[in-house]
């Protein structure tokens, strides 16, 4: 009763009112129009204009653009202004002037820093020049580059992750910078708090940004000002408004720690109990993450500083956050970071680089499958061409609807050699991929819609580094506890389950 009564009262379910109300009115106005010739009219004529104007758009996905027109055929009078109000995905002109200029932000921050990437580029292309070519295209469009000078460390284990950056804060000096999609009320967020205040009260400079909408139901409204109260410089990035819009759908999915510069972390771990198994929702919840030590931290930091520029509205001085220790060279590593502001599409590529340049084996986890029709090409190419390819996504869904759809493309995939295992013991929320014993990516992206074209995402490329045996290993003992998927399995599925992850596939890129 009280997490009902929590529910009814909190900030979403006033929100979603709001925005059913607005939905009611639209519904008379349309009721009204159908009745009235030069509506009919206006309205139609809005709908073919967008038709047109989704087929022109060059740099959107066919998947996205045939889910559109198919509202346009079901919906003739009215698809045209569902657009208008909900497919332009455009967030607001003061968002979009602060960040579409992300090369300019990038050779700002590179101007700061005494630091050069060019010799890890160079030693990169003479280790390998295929290598040298994934990493060429991530710094040419996302602006950062590869670092040397890194020491690295993976991690296993959502809570041992945790226990690190909970021991890394306590030795800040300086400052911290912490970025999360989720942070929730239970165990690990009130001794993070804890840390934190104890931090502020020494001196040290903290800052947390957090996707307001993914944490709308997991902390209340006001407990942002009582942050604030505390000491830290807390911002909520892209605050939801009750109102019928697309910006919404862009959301802030990264996850970084950076302290005094010279340590940071990224991964799939959100500030929850259940990334630490204190909390059991969908069996044991596997999720892995990684910890940077040296020149590399500075593409995290630029990251953070990037949004928390928007967010907080001031401007940025670099010098007193640049890296300020060399660590021992552990491979090459290349932080990044992708967003929803431009046309390039640096989180799915950067995955369709791995595939389509393995020889031998190329891995996947992911707790989502929900594929655009490149993604699920260069998969069956891979694996038609020998290419062991193998995905691993959860037994335990956190979302039937999105696991409806991520079994509806077990099917293709598996026809063409692709082997899809199932984590048995409950959720895997990690998202990794590795290849050829020589290339790993750690980080936050899902191999789906929402984090290929909708979210800020980040991730961090190993090339040749001790962290791809460690994502390798750590992969064979994930099958040693997943499930391999059989026609023989997908066929005692109940019958309707493949027509309706048939239908959700087609709505999957409007979501």
């Amino acid at each position: 009763m009280r997490k009902l009564l929590k529910f009814l009262t909190g900030r979403l379910f006033l929100s979603l009112v709001l925005i059913l109300l607005q939905i009611a009115v639209l519904i008379n106005i349309f009721g009204f129009a159908k009745n009235d010739t030069l509506w009919i009219q206006i309205f139609s004529t809005i709908s073919i204009a967008m038709a047109l104007f989704v087929s022109m758009r060059d740099h959107l996905n066919p998947a996205y653009k045939i889910g559109w027109m198919l509202i346009f055929m079901l919906l003739p009078l009215y698809g045209g202004l569902l657009y208008i109000f909900l497919g332009t995905r455009k967030m607001s002109p003061g968002l979009k002037r602060q960040l579409v200029a992300f090369n300019d932000f990038h050779d700002k921050g590179m101007e700061n820093v005494s630091l050069s990437a060019d010799l890890p580029m160079q030693a990169l292309e003479s280790y390998d020049p295929t290598l040298f070519r994934q990493a060429s295209y991530i710094t040419g469009i996302s602006g950062f580059p590869v670092w040397s000078n890194t020491e690295v460390e993976y991690f296993a284990d959502g809570e041992d992750w945790l226990l690190d950056v909970f021991k890394e804060i306590k030795r800040a000096k300086s400052f911290i910078f912490l970025e999360f999609f989720i942070i929730a009320e239970g165990d690990v967020y009130t001794a993070l708090i804890k840390e934190l205040v104890a931090k502020v009260q020494q001196g040290v400079l903290v800052r947390l940004l957090f996707d307001d909408v993914g944490s709308i139901s997991t902390i209340p409204a006001y407990h942002a000002r009582h942050l604030r109260s505390l000491g830290l410089e807390v911002v909520a990035f892209n605050p939801l408004r009750a109102h019928i819009n697309s910006r919404l759908n862009s959301r802030d999915h990264r996850k970084v720690v950076v302290i005094d510069g010279n340590i940071g972390y990224t991964g799939g771990i959100n500030i929850a109990d259940e990334y630490a198994n204190r909390q059991i929702r969908f069996g044991h919840w596997k999720d892995t993450g990684v910890k940077l030590k040296g020149d590399a931290v500075w593409n995290l930091t630029l990251m953070f500083l990037q949004l928390w520029t928007f967010g907080s509205k001031k401007s940025v001085d670099f010098a007193p956050f640049k890296p300020t220790i060399q660590y021992k060279t552990d491979g090459f590593v290349q932080p990044f970071g992708d967003n929803p502001l431009d046309n390039h599409n640096v989180a799915e590529n950067s995955y369709i680089q791995i595939i389509s340049m393995a020889k031998k084996y190329v891995w996947i986890t992911t707790p989502y499958l929900v594929l655009d029709n490149e993604m699920i090409t260069v998969l069956k190419i891979a694996a038609q061409s020998g290419v062991d390819v193998r995905i691993i996504t959860p037994n335990m869904p956190d979302k039937w609807y999105v696991f409806a759809v991520t079994q509806d493309n077990y099917y293709s995939l598996m026809e063409c050699g692709v082997k899809i295992y199932e984590y048995i013991p409950g959720f895997i929320h990690a998202k990794m991929c590795v290849a050829d014993d020589k290339v790993a990516i750690i980080g936050t992206i899902n191999m789906d819609y929402r984090s290929f074209y909708l979210h800020f995402e980040n991730a961090v490329l190993f090339y040749g580094s001790s962290v791809v045996e460690s994502v390798s290993t750590d992969i064979e003992k994930i099958l040693d506890l997943s499930l391999r998927v059989t026609p023989e399995l997908l066929a005692a599925r109940p019958w309707y389950r493949k027509p309706m992850g048939t239908v959700l596939r087609l709505a999957a890129p409007l979501l």
